[in-house]
């Protein structure tokens, strides 16, 4: 079996949340077979919704599409680690693995922080790749926030 990133489908939806203003982070959540079942970016501000993260906009829809509030087997490539609430989203999810790009020594909550999946509340940790796309996610996240500056 050959490995195939969806980062760059990520990064899509990273750049589109830039456009509308938002912190740049997208995510895509894949199924066992291989097929997107959900693609978000930020939505915090849009939707005036401190939830609203890539992560959790992507898990809401592909639960939904599922019919379940498991989604077992199903893969999450995000461009940024993902938060301690994002992160504690994934377990309740059952997310198999996490892929995602750029660390985030601020606010993350994988490698980052609490280190959410080792705490032994966490009932269920999926398989962690980090790096993934990391440069460029890093490059969207500089550029969108010295734009502010």
């Amino acid at each position: 079996m050959t490995f195939t990133s969806y980062m760059d489908q990520a990064l899509e939806e990273a750049r589109a949340a830039a456009a509308r203003g938002e912190v740049p982070v997208g995510a895509v959540i894949v199924a066992p077979c291989g097929r997107v079942v959900a693609r978000a970016g930020n939505r915090t501000r849009e939707l005036n919704d401190p939830t609203a993260h890539a992560e959790v906009l992507a898990l809401r829809a592909a639960c939904a599409a599922a019919g379940s509030e498991r989604l077992v087997g199903h893969d999450l490539y995000v461009t940024l680690e993902p938060c301690p609430m994002c992160a504690a989203a994934l377990a309740a999810a059952r997310i198999a693995r996490l892929y995602y790009g750029a660390a985030d020594p601020k606010s993350g909550g994988v490698a980052q922080g609490p280190r959410v999946f080792a705490h032994p509340q966490c009932h269920h940790v999926p398989e962690v790749y980090d790096g993934i796309g990391a440069a460029e996610a890093e490059r969207l996240l500089k550029e969108f926030f010295a734009a502010r500056r």
